[in-house]
């Protein structure tokens, strides 16, 4: 930063980067300030129940621990193991479809 006794200081170039929003940023700030971002994620815990994604998981875990063991797995583990499969499933799909197009009318 560059100053003087008359005034403020000055930022530098790099410094104004900084500050600037990263277009996901900005399109964060919007759907929380319309509220559809609240909307999003609570459909997507209704959609997520609604086809036995959760359940499934849940099922995932609990095989993945008794295998192993339940004193040897660590929540790093059982995130490796459903990782994969949850990331795969087309609700997921559907909803980022759902989320593109709600910051589409931000």
């Amino acid at each position: 930063m560059r100053g003087s006794i008359n005034r403020p200081p000055t930022p530098d170039a790099e410094e104004d980067q900084e500050q600037e929003l990263t277009l996901r940023e900005i399109i964060n700030i919007k759907l929380i300030e319309s509220g559809e971002k609240e909307r999003l994620k609570e459909l997507l815990r209704e959609r997520l129940i609604e086809c036995g994604w959760k359940d499934e998981m849940n099922a995932l875990c609990r095989a993945f621990a008794r295998k192993k063991g339940r004193n040897n797995v660590t929540v790093d583990d059982l995130v490796h193991v459903i990782t994969p499969k949850g990331r795969g499933e087309l609700i997921c799909h559907k909803l980022l479809y759902m989320y593109k197009h709600s910051c589409d009318s931000c």
